[in-house]
């Protein structure tokens, strides 16, 4: 017969596996942890179309630009 929860003894595991979910389950905690995210993504976002649009504008020149240095590297 199994005892009523509260007479059941449960092994140490057992209360730090809880424990441990507990701390990084907990909602707050991850909301604390988290930072600004949606800052260093619009960042990177806004890198990206930076590097698109000058790369739209000044492709050819950059990679005249490229292929000069280049070719004064190799002699």
């Amino acid at each position: 017969m199994i005892p009523p929860p509260q007479e059941r003894k449960r092994p140490l595991s057992f209360h730090l596996l809880s424990a441990f979910l507990l701390r990084v389950l907990d909602p707050t905690e991850a909301r604390d942890e988290r930072g600004d995210v949606p800052g260093w993504v619009m960042v990177t976002i806004m890198s990206a179309g930076l590097v698109v649009l000058i790369w739209g504008v000044a492709g050819d020149e950059l990679a005249d630009m490229l292929r000069n240095a280049l070719q004064s590297v190799s002699g």
